[in-house]
């Protein structure tokens, strides 16, 4: 396969992941620009050290770039990049003794608290409603918001969210499934379809 020159930023992931198989430093970049600040955030939900945060995504790019001509074909280039990086700080504390296997990871503690948008708040009742919502989703267990938050917050197909967190297709469904009927409990169907579609 020839390397593509590329004529913009409008690139699509499985491309740029391809030309970064053959050694491509400007796919490389691209991707490295895409994603950087969404691994960040996602980290820090996993972990408060914001240097060990920023040292594990480095790291997962620095492993991307030096096994670039190993790497396989991968279908959603996004959910492998999180994955990396969960799965690299489930090692620190894997390492720091706080869990004693890489199977105790559904310990870990979720760490980022929702705030549905302001954009959708019409009236004070609204603002009420939204204000409860923010509240009950920052209540689930953690397992649960992080589900959300990859699903919702950062776009990511069910397949996607079971790749990340290290689940089954039908274990991810599941896990979604759950925390959306914790939520239906307090709120009526019509609003939390604004919310979450």
């Amino acid at each position: 396969m020839e390397k593509i020159k590329f004529s913009g930023n409008l690139v699509s992931d499985s491309v740029l992941w391809s030309q970064l198989r053959l050694g491509d430093e400007e796919s490389f970049s691209l991707l490295f620009g895409r994603y950087y600040s969404s691994l960040i955030n996602y980290g820090r939900t996993l972990n408060s050290q914001d240097e060990t945060v920023k040292d594990c995504v480095q790291d997962v790019f620095v492993d991307v770039w030096k096994n670039a001509k190993r790497l396989s074909d991968v279908v959603f280039v996004k959910a492998y990049l999180f994955s990396c990086v969960r799965n690299r700080i489930s090692k620190i504390y894997e390492r720091d003794h706080i869990f004693s296997s890489l199977n105790d990871v559904d310990s870990f503690d979720f760490n980022f608290d929702f705030s549905i948008e302001d954009r959708l708040i019409s009236n004070e009742t609204m603002e009420a409603k939204i204000e409860n919502l923010n509240k009950h989703i920052n209540n689930l267990p953690s397992r649960q918001k992080e589900a959300l938050y990859l699903r919702f917050h950062q776009d990511l197909s069910i397949e996607q969210v079971a790749e990340v967190m290290n689940l089954n297709y039908q274990s991810a469904k599941n896990l979604l499934h759950r925390a959306i009927i914790r939520l239906r409990i307090e709120f009526t169907v019509p609003f939390l379809a604004l919310v979450f579609n």
